[in-house]
């Protein structure tokens, strides 16, 4: 279930810096019982960002895959091995 907290409760950071951290989740904060802004701790921002990375990449190669870019890939590790002498 979301944290969801009212704005006025930013006003005890130390305590908010806690919730961020002993969650994996964001915090949703409300002004006037509306969503205003979301907080997260950055450890959390910074896996979300690597996880968004990777979806971005696979995508990528998807739209590759589907458009006929692609090549064998024993054909491709010869051609890197012949040129980095491994």
């Amino acid at each position: 279930m979301p944290t969801i907290i009212p704005i006025r409760d930013l006003k005890d950071t130390a305590r908010i810096s806690e919730l961020c951290n002993a969650t994996d989740a964001p915090i949703f904060i409300t002004k006037n019982g509306y969503g205003d802004m979301v907080l997260m701790s950055m450890r959390h921002y910074e896996r979300t960002l690597a996880r968004q990375e990777v979806f971005d990449k696979l995508d990528e190669a998807e739209e590759q895959v589907a458009a006929g870019r692609t090549r064998d890939a024993f054909a491709s590790l010869r051609e890197l091995r012949g040129k980095y002498h491994v």
